[in-house]
């Protein structure tokens, strides 16, 4: 089995968990309310046999927004969370889809894609905190940029501002979960220079950027000027900022002395990152989102024949 090291056993200890001997830690943390119902956050960390084994129950450790609430009809509840990543991830060649990104250390997935679809093309999946859905208020996200599925399941969308403010964020690397395929996932501040722990700490930036020109029309896409209102609108521009392809960079953290590749949580899309550097376990496999998504779906912009559909109930 492998041990934590210290600066691992430091963070949990920051984060209130209780350290049970040299390779499982178990948290049991502030109450979290939802419509009435009150549930403790539970999360198990276990090292065996080379893996990282994660349960949870998937209540968040901070206050949330209400739910439900105008865009977001579903309530919070505990789920039965099982989820397994090795411990020297490696990269892979190959593209992944259908996977939960990650899961916080607070035992909250990472879910930042959404099942809604234009006219119902899975080529064309909405953004949940831009363009169209995000003028229509982030489908009822609350301040940590998250909100509720229909089996109750909270999840994260964007930076998860309660999470990141118990990690004190701002002053130093916060590491806030880890990927599918095991890499770690920090917050949004990382040292200037990246292999550099001398150097100070700098909000690290998203190479991304809104395309310019139109998406295609007709039967091939939604037309109309590139926004953000989905994920083909944005590219990636090697040096627009400090992060590559996958929202990641290789340095040195608090956890991992000797350099580590490791995903970045941002302010600007893609916020929580997705794609895979490496190989992501089948642990974090999603179930298939409700016949043409949690709303039903919408139509064409614009409106009248073919016009966007009115969002029904749910969240992705």
């Amino acid at each position: 089995m492998k041990r934590l090291n210290a600066g691992t056993v430091a963070l949990f200890s920051v984060l209130g968990l209780a350290f049970v001997g040299a390779c499982t830690i178990v948290i049991r943390r502030a109450n979290s309310q939802s419509a009435g119902a009150e549930y403790k956050s539970q999360v198990k960390i276990e090292a065996r046999d080379g893996y990282w084994y994660i349960s949870a129950n998937g209540i968040p450790d901070h206050p949330t927004g209400k739910f439900p609430n105008r865009g977001n009809p579903n309530v919070i509840s505990p789920q039965n969370y099982h989820f397994r990543v090795p411990m020297t991830p490696t990269p892979s060649n190959r593209s992944y889809r259908g996977q939960l990104f990650g899961v916080a250390v607070n035992g909250v997935v990472f879910d930042p894609g959404t099942a809604e679809l234009w006219n119902g093309d899975f080529r064309w999946h909405y953004e949940a905190l831009t363009g169209l859905m995000g003028s229509r208020g982030k489908l009822g996200a609350d301040e940590n940029f998250a909100h509720v599925q229909p089996n109750g399941a909270y999840h994260y969308h964007g930076l998860p501002m309660g999470l990141l403010k118990k990690l004190d964020y701002t002053k130093k690397m916060a590491l806030v979960g880890f990927a599918a395929d095991g890499y770690p996932i920090y917050g949004p501040y990382g040292y200037s220079e990246a292999r550099n722990s001398a150097s100070p700490l700098k909000m690290l930036k998203s190479s991304y950027r809104i395309k310019d020109g139109q998406r295609p029309g007709g039967s091939e896409g939604p037309g109309g000027a590139c926004d953000g209102s989905f994920a083909s609108d944005y590219e990636y521009v090697k040096g627009q900022g400090d992060l590559d392809e996958f929202n990641g960079r290789t340095g040195v953290t608090p956890q991992y002395p000797n350099g580590t590749y490791y995903y970045v949580l941002t302010d600007s899309w893609p916020f929580i990152p997705r794609q895979f550097k490496g190989t992501p376990d089948s642990s974090f496999q999603k179930a298939g989102p409700p016949p043409g998504g949690f709303f039903g779906g919408f139509g064409r912009p614009g409106g009248g024949p073919g016009g966007p559909g009115r969002p029904g109930r749910g969240a992705p």
